[in-house]
């Protein structure tokens, strides 16, 4: 499989077009443009279902639509980290009496 390319936005939009235009030879033009064949396709699907915003590196991004978080989603979200961390403490707590047993065993068999 050959190593893809970093490719610009411009870059995708304009490959996703020509693959279109030329009856979707995926081969080909990842040939051309040195990018790997699943990602023409990639790019080419996604254009044809969202147009030129389906090709956006949105990673790391927050959606535009997503409303922020009320009062009440982020009192749950704290509520799961403080159970998780609870959770810790506790797995935590056994393992060191466990580690305490263990010792005195020893110490006892000597």
């Amino acid at each position: 499989m050959k190593q893809g390319r970093e490719t610009t936005f411009e870059e995708r939009v304009q490959i996703a077009r020509e693959c279109i235009a030329t009856g979707k030879n995926y081969g080909e033009l990842a040939l051309k443009y040195q990018v790997s064949y699943q990602q023409v396709r990639t790019w080419t699907l996604r254009f044809e279902q969202m147009g030129e915003a389906g090709l956006q590196d949105r990673r790391g991004q927050r959606k535009k639509d997503q409303t922020p978080r009320t009062e009440l989603e982020q009192a749950q979200i704290e509520i799961e980290q403080l159970k998780h961390k609870l959770y810790l403490a506790e797995m935590e707590n056994a393992l060191l009496k466990k580690w305490d047993e263990v010792e005195r065993r020893d110490v006892s068999q000597k």
